[in-house]
């Protein structure tokens, strides 16, 4: 499974989510994936799937399907999301 994180690197949360995916990778040992909503590639990927709340957390596996969604704050519990990627 991927777990792609959607984020504005200089926004009001990115310390929370950049805490949060540090905190994911330690737990899972799973490298999380990180998108810019601004840039082509995340652009494409949010109309994609749309999400047009920040930040966004998406759990996909290789494919592109999409298999769970998490978006604004509060963040969810990362225990949460372990559980999908340890499918």
């Amino acid at each position: 499974m991927r777990i792609i994180v959607v984020y504005k690197e200089y926004s009001d949360y990115s310390r929370e989510v950049e805490e949060w995916i540090s905190e994911f990778e330690n737990r899972s040992g799973h490298e999380v994936e990180k998108l810019d909503p601004e840039m082509p590639d995340g652009e494409t990927f949010c109309v994609s799937r749309d999400i047009v709340r920040y930040p966004a957390i998406v759990v996909a596996d290789t494919d592109g399907k999409t298999y769970e969604t998490w978006a604004g704050t509060p963040l969810p519990v990362i225990d949460e999301v372990i559980g999908y990627a340890i499918r």
